[in-house]
């Protein structure tokens, strides 16, 4: 979700403005998702780098993301929404990870959609964490280093519970996942729009939903591959 100080500077607005419109239209996207049928949706909240910027800026952050899981707390127990969180929470402000703690708890045993918020997150740092947990498992003795591949590796993830991507969205006009699920995307389909993230409406959002449906996903296969198991499955 970037571009939200860039919209604010383009229209003679503070920052923390920008930021507040940004979560604003955080329901509509969860909304327009949710509409579509869409079990899973991840947002790019707060990233490790972000602790980089002044610091009135992180702490409106933290009070805007506060008041946000306060105010979404009735519609996602409504919506049979579960709230996941992944990052390094241990590192986030005494409030926010009580609010955090509690909006967790009461959307846990929701299983209609999950919604999850990636705060203080970094896919380097997600692996560094994943390889120091594994380590540890080793250390005991508790599992063999000789058996390791992807699906176990995996499960040392901040996002064991979820499936990988299918979609990457990027807002703002940038070209990089700026260390975003950087392992789980390794085949998602990634979409750019120039729109600022403000200004990324879910009329925006179903034309990414739409420009992705007309990808052909291969994973490693050939498209003459692909097309022999379609018909294979329309066979059977």
């Amino acid at each position: 979700m970037d571009g939200n100080g860039r919209w604010a500077e383009r229209h003679g607005k503070s920052r923390i403005e920008g930021h507040r419109r940004g979560v604003e239209n955080v329901r509509k996207i969860v909304d327009a998702a949710r509409e579509l049928g869409i079990p899973y949706i991840t947002l790019f909240a707060f990233s490790v780098e972000n602790w980089q910027r002044p610091k009135t800026e992180v702490s409106a952050l933290m009070t805007l993301l506060n008041t946000y899981l306060k105010k979404e707390l009735q519609s996602l127990v409504k919506n049979d929404v579960r709230l996941n969180v992944l990052g390094r929470v241990e590192e986030l402000p005494a409030k926010v990870r009580e609010t955090l703690s509690q909006t967790i708890d009461k959307t846990k045993s929701h299983k209609s959609h999950v919604l999850s918020l990636a705060l203080n997150y970094g896919a380097r740092t997600e692996l560094v964490d994943a390889v120091k947990t594994y380590a540890a498992q080793i250390t005991s003795g508790r599992v063999d280093p000789g058996k390791l591949d992807w699906k176990t590796l995996s499960k040392y993830l901040y996002t064991r519970d979820i499936p990988d991507p299918d979609l990457i969205i990027r807002t703002s006009g940038e070209h990089r996942l700026s260390n975003f699920l950087l392992l789980q995307g390794a085949y998602a389909e990634i979409y750019f729009s120039p729109l600022c993230w403000p200004e990324f409406h879910p009329l925006h959002f179903i034309e990414a939903i739409n420009d992705f449906q007309q990808r052909e996903r291969r994973y490693g296969q050939t498209g003459e591959q692909l097309k022999t198991a379609k018909k294979s499955l329309q066979r059977t």
